[in-house]
């Protein structure tokens, strides 16, 4: 099913069962090599380090006399800031796919020997300031319960409620509560991307609604964890402990700002890329979200899309996390090299149930965050509501088009 005007999610619930999607899938697809995975987690670090290295050379070329005497000051300055604004970018992008090979550790699918996945996975996530074991945790419950809107760990939508929008509000009145200006709704936006993936760690900010108050993924007698959960979340802890000692030191030795340019920035652009990928995967006016009695495994699984992301870049830096994300949702454990191949039998499995989109994810982003505000208190199926107050589908209605 393609993203577009015409295409939607579903209304029926699907048929097919799990198992007859698995026994679809080729045996072959479901194998767990250990080198090769390790040569895909190797190339990350190896980038890391290649980018590094250069950036080390940016300004030492820049700022030599000779150079700026025959580039000029402007030019040299604007080429030296545009190294900076390259080295950035890419060293986000092997950063994040880093994280995604720590990601991928979480649920099993870099090898079949469990210690040599938690044991690269840490060391992967604590370098970026994830704690691995508790996130495991979170997101292990978040793949058993996607899509829930009782049990869901992330992306978890506000309801009217939860805005204090009335039962009987008008669509006028809706509007102008929620209503903003444009470059408020940007720097809303902007905030997101920087801050929230830190703020689902510390406060379970977009995560379940139901947990108290300080919900969080560091303190070992959170909701989230359970009592055997004590010792992986200080180890979690302790990783990220140890990964701030080191980026202190660092600005002790080579000075705060040098820390800041060369690991900070791309640190921070890892945070955005975590958050656009999974804001986008579980954010659109199209996938639906399920309430107890309608939900099922198969439902929350098909309740996520593909997104060409970041083109070439999103697929040789990113491992294919957000190219082939509805077969990771059916099989976690299944690795990430084998997302393609799989998702062409997935897809004739599934039929109408797979979706997919060649929208460009920034313009994507842009459009889901200004629509998709709550849905409904009640109903067993819910869609996302914009600041006029009507779904998607309500404007297919308008427009005289049927699902």
């Amino acid at each position: 099913m393609v993203y577009n005007n015409k295409f939607r999610y579903p209304a029926e619930p699907p048929t097919w069962t799990f198992k007859e999607v698995k026994d679809r899938i080729p045996a072959r697809l479901f194998e767990r090599h250990t080198f090769k995975s390790i040569v895909y987690a190797a190339r990350s670090l190896v980038l890391s380090a290649v980018f590094f290295y250069l950036a080390l050379r940016i300004d030492p070329l820049f700022k030599n006399a000779s150079v700026r005497y025959h580039l000029g000051f402007a030019t040299a300055e604007t080429l030296r800031y545009s190294c900076w604004l390259l080295y950035w970018w890419f060293q986000g992008l092997a950063f994040t796919g880093s994280w995604v090979m720590g990601h991928e550790c979480g649920h099993g699918a870099f090898s079949a020997n469990k210690l040599i996945c938690d044991g690269i996975g840490w060391v992967l996530h604590s370098l970026l300031l994830t704690p691995y074991f508790s996130w495991c945790v979170s997101h292990h419950r978040h793949h058993t319960n996607h899509a829930s809107m009782e049990k869901d760990e992330a992306y978890v939508p506000k309801t009217r409620t939860d805005l204090g929008i009335p039962a009987d509000a008008s669509d006028s009145a809706i509007k102008e509560m929620l209503e903003d200006t444009p470059i408020y709704t940007l720097f809303m936006l902007v905030r997101q991307q920087i801050f929230a993936f830190d703020a689902y760690l510390f406060y379970n900010v977009s995560g379940q609604m139901r947990y108290p108050k300080w919900t969080n993924h560091f303190t070992p007698n959170s909701v989230i964890f359970s009592d055997f959960h004590f010792w992986r979340v200080m180890a979690s802890n302790f990783g990220v402990l140890a990964a701030l000692s080191l980026i202190w030191y660092s600005s002790m030795v080579y000075g705060f700002m040098n820390v800041v340019k060369y690991y900070g920035i791309p640190w921070m652009q890892v945070n955005h890329w975590i958050v656009m990928i999974t804001y986008l995967h579980h954010t659109d006016p199209i996938l639906p979200h399920f309430r107890s009695g309608t939900w099922n495994y198969q439902r929350g699984a098909t309740a996520t899309i593909d997104r060409d992301f970041l083109g070439w870049q999103g697929r040789f830096f990113l491992y294919d996390v957000a190219h082939y994300h509805v077969v990771h949702h059916f099989f976690p454990r299944m690795p990430w090299y084998h997302g393609e191949e799989a998702t062409k039998y997935l897809r004739e499995a599934i039929g109408p149930y797979y979706l997919r989109t060649s929208k460009p994810v920034f313009q994507t982003l842009w459009d889901n965050y200004n629509f998709c505000q709550f849905v409904d208190d009640e109903g067993d199926v819910v869609y996302y509501r914009n600041k006029e107050g009507k779904t998607i589908h309500e404007y297919d209605r308008d427009a005289g088009r049927v699902d």
